[in-house]
């Protein structure tokens, strides 16, 4: 059945030619969007579902590139520590940081978990995100890996939530019984065939970091996870430059996250080796820290993406909060900030089924989001609230 979206204020489509319409319509059938038009006349006699969106400006569906969907329990308490002076690693040597988080997320029911993830995805919705990577790494055993990626799974499908590309990212931490390489050994015999043989991963994530994995690690790891057919992604350089970026850029994996501390030497053989750099600017928002460069990496034209990186230390599920963060914060043109969460996250966490998405253009997944404001900036411009009036989610409208 065709949907057609009338009185549309502007489309802002993040197409290859930066095309900016107004005055048109889209045509929408079933999941794909069909054209862009001038008129609606022809379709006015036909059974298409109509709606007019009252002049409101029109940008594509955002995509959430690096999300930790999946856990329970929380850290509030762990910004005092960090007021008081203890580092991430003082954190996690206490007993809190990721650990707290995998006793908590071990503790909690199945059902629990599914709801507290399903809660999340509907919060992404409702900020626009119409695809989200959803990433394990809270079980830290092959067991309870693999019971978050089937409960990830449980959520493909539903019409009423974000698409998701799960990733398996087993490799975040050691739990205290283990040391990184003796983990590293039960991660290569037992964790991953196990996660390959499930089917239920589309990526591999590590976290490589002085004082976690290694780099021999991480890259043994990641070797072997891309033998399986998994897609690789990684954690680099979040507190000091440890070498990652150097390991991505060797192993030319799909997108290497945080990159806070990376160099622009070492940016710019990522850049040509094909990778993505994944910036997150909510986690140092919610650490104190400083922001990454945005202008340096942006006047050497690397292209990255932007994503919330919602996890327990970073409690943030709005994408255009993210944006507020990079235009209001950090001077980025609300344009370039909107390409970090559309067109070029789309090129880090494609679709699985091979449709475009992050464009609003002819033969694409039709997700896509309305403002309540008729000017497509204000997408990044409501960091208290949600800019969102309605979304399009592959063909399924959902008003707000």
């Amino acid at each position: 059945m065709r949907t057609i979206f009338h009185n549309i204020g502007s489309i802002q489509t993040m197409d290859e030619n930066n095309s900016f319409l107004t005055g048109k319509s889209i045509i929408v059938n079933n999941n794909i969007i069909e054209s862009i038009v001038d008129s609606i006349d022809e379709y006015k006699s036909s059974e298409a579902r109509f709606v007019d969106l009252n002049q409101r400006a029109v940008v594509p569906g955002f995509i959430d590139a690096h999300n930790h969907l999946l856990w329970d329990g929380d850290r509030f308490n762990e910004h005092k520590l960090r007021m008081d002076g203890k580092s991430y690693t003082d954190i996690a040597n206490m007993g809190g940081g990721i650990m707290s988080t995998v006793r908590s997320t071990r503790d909690a029911s199945d059902s629990v978990l599914y709801t507290n993830g399903m809660h999340r995805l509907r919060q992404s919705l409702r900020n626009g995100a119409t695809f989200v990577e959803a990433k394990s790494g809270y079980g830290l055993s092959t067991v309870d890996e693999l019971r978050l990626l089937n409960i990830i799974d449980q959520y493909k499908g539903d019409s009423n939530l974000p698409s998701i590309h799960t990733t398996w990212m087993g490799a975040h931490a050691v739990t205290p019984e283990h040391t990184y390489e003796s983990y590293t050994e039960e991660i290569l015999s037992d964790q991953l065939p196990r996660v390959l043989e499930s089917n239920l991963a589309e990526s591999a994530d590590v976290f490589c970091e002085p004082g976690w994995f290694t780099l021999e690690q991480s890259e043994d790891i990641l070797r072997a996870s891309r033998s399986g057919g998994l897609k690789l992604r990684m954690h680099i350089d979040e507190f000091q430059d440890g070498g990652g970026g150097e390991l991505a850029a060797e192993l030319k994996v799909t997108t290497a996250d945080h990159a806070h501390h990376t160099s622009m030497d070492t940016r710019m053989k990522m850049h040509e080796a094909n990778v993505m750099t994944g910036f997150l600017p909510g986690t140092p928002y919610c650490n104190g820290h400083a922001w990454p460069d945005f202008e340096e990496v942006t006047s050497n034209n690397i292209p990255f993406t932007l994503a919330t990186d919602f996890n327990p230390n970073c409690y943030i599920n709005s994408i255009p909060f993210i944006g507020s963060l990079a235009v209001q914060r950090n001077g980025m043109d609300p344009y370039n900030a909107l390409s970090c969460v559309t067109r070029l996250a789309a090129k880090s966490t494609p679709r699985s089924d091979g449709l475009e998405h992050g464009v609003i253009q002819k033969g694409a997944i039709a997700s896509f989001n309305v403002l309540k404001s008729k000017h497509w900036e204000s997408w990044c411009m409501m960091p208290s609230a949600s800019p969102i009036q309605s979304v399009c989610l592959e063909g399924n409208y959902i008003e707000f």
